[in-house]
C-alpha cells in the first residue's frame, strides 16, 4: 500500500484478485460443477491434488467447509477429535464439529503451534479406561495463534505415527507458507495425514475458495457431504481459474510476506521489550499482547493502519501481497508511537 491509502493488516483474507486472475476469470471455460462438468473446477482440483501428492481433491467455498467436510467424512458420532486447544477447527468454526459431525474434541496444549505426541497417545490409552473413543486427529500447518508457526516435519511425523490407525486430517490453510518457510514441500507434509485442507484466499489472493484433498474414494464421499452442507457451487470455474493462477504465481513470493512480517515483530519488539519473539515469526503473522487493544487499534487506525485481535488482549498483524515494504515501514511507525 503506497500513499495515505489504509495499511489493512487484518488479515490475508483482504487481498484483491491480482490483473492475471481477473484476466482468468473472465475467460473461464465453464460447466455444471456439481454435475462433475466444469473443467477449470477439474483441473484446479487436479493441480492441487498433484502438488499435494494426493489421489484426488475438491473445490469447496471455504476452509471452514475443508475442515467440516473432513470432519464428517472421517468420525462417527460420538468420537472425539484430537486438536491443538487454539486450532481453526477447534475455536474459529463457530462450534461447527459439533454441530456437523456430532464429535466433542479432545484438546491438548498447542503454544508452540504443534501438538505432543503423547498427549496423542494418551488420548488413544484413555478410551480403554471409559474416556471417550477418539476417531481422528486434527493438525494445523501453519498454525496462526502462534505467530503462524510451521510445523517441524519431524514434529508431524512423530504425531502421525502416535496416532496409530487413527485418520489425520491438516488444515492447511496456510500450508505454502509452511512450504516456503521451511524449504518442506506441500507434499511431503501431505505424506503424513489423510486429508489437507488449504485455502486459495489467504496468502495466495484468489478471491474465494479451498481445497481438500486425500484418497479418491475419501473424495468421492466429500462431494456429498459438500452438498449436504451447501457447498455445490454450479459453474464455479469462473473463481476456480482464479485459483489456478494463485497455485501457479502467487506461491513462490510467500517469502516476501515472511519478511515484512518479521519487520512488523521487531517494531513491536522494539515498543514492547518481551512482548514479542522476531524469530518465533517465520511466516507472515505476528500475534502479541497488549493491555488495551481497542485503544492501540484506534491509534493504528488514526495512522492509516488497520489490525485485529484473535482474543481477549491478543493483537495480530498479517502481512500479504497488497502490503508493500512501505506500508509496512509506515505500521513500524505508528508502533513505534502506540499506547
Amino acid at each position: 500500500m503506497e500513499g495515505t491509502g489504509l495499511v489493512d493488516l487484518r488479515s490475508d483474507t483482504v487481498t484483491k484478485p491480482t490483473a492475471a486472475m481477473r484476466r482468468a476469470m473472465a475467460e473461464a471455460e465453464v460447466g455444471d460443477d456439481v454435475y462433475g462438468e466444469d473443467p477449470t473446477v477439474n483441473a484446479l482440483q487436479n493441480a492441487f491434488a498433484e502438488r499435494v501428492g494426493m489421489e484426488a481433491a475438491l473445490f469447496v467455498p471455504s476452509g471452514t467447509m475443508g475442515n467440516q467436510v473432513a470432519l464428517r467424512l472421517l468420525t462417527r458420532p460420538g468420537e472425539t477429535v484430537v486438536a491443538g486447544r487454539r486450532q481453526h477447527v477447534v475455536i474459529y468454526e463457530n462450534g461447527g464439529g459439533g454441530r456437523n459431525a456430532a464429535i466433542q474434541f479432545h484438546t491438548v496444549a498447542d503454544d508452540d503451534g504443534t501438538l505432543d505426541p503423547a498427549e496423542v497417545g494418551w488420548a488413544r490409552e484413555a478410551a480403554e479406561h471409559h474416556h471417550p473413543r477418539p476417531g481422528l486427529v486434527c493438525v494445523e500447518n501453519t498454525h496462526m495463534p502462534a505467530d503462524g508457526a510451521p510445523w517441524p516435519l519431524e514434529r508431524l511425523q512423530a504425531v502421525h505415527r502416535a496416532a496409530g490407525e487413527l485418520p489425520v486430517h491438516m488444515d492447511g490453510a496456510r500450508l505454502f507458507h509452511a512450504e516456503v518457510a521451511t524449504g518442506t514441500p506441500a507434499a511431503v507434509y501431505s505424506a503424513e495425514v489423510t486429508t489437507v485442507m488449504c485455502c486459495l484466499s489467504k496468502g495466495l489472493a484468489a478471491p474465494v475458495g479451498s481445497l481438500l484433498a486425500g484418497p479418491a474414494d475419501v473424495m468421492a464421499a466429500a462431494r456429498g457431504e459438500r452438498q449436504r452442507l451447501g457447498g455445490g457451487m454450479r459453474q464455479a470455474g469462473v473463481i476456480a481459474a482464479a485459483g489456478l493462477v494463485a497455485l501457479r504465481q502467487m506461491v513462490d513470493r510467500l517469502a516476501d510476506d515472511h519478511r515484512r512480517a518479521r519487520r512488523l515483530a521487531e517494531a513491536v519488539a522494539d515498543r514492547w521489550p518481551g512482548v514479542a519473539d522476531p524469530d518465533r515469526v517465520r511466516t507472515n503473522i505476528v500475534t502479541f499482547s497488549h493491555a488495551d487493544p481497542p485503544a492501540l487499534l484506534e491509534h493504528l487506525r488514526s495512522e492509516g493502519i488497520l489490525a485485529g485481535t484473535i482474543a481477549p488482549g491478543v493483537v495480530r498483524l498479517v502481512t500479504h501481497v497488497d502490503v508493500d515494504d512501505d506500508g509496512v515501514e509506515r505500521a513500524a511507525k505508528a508502533l513505534a508511537t502506540s499506547p
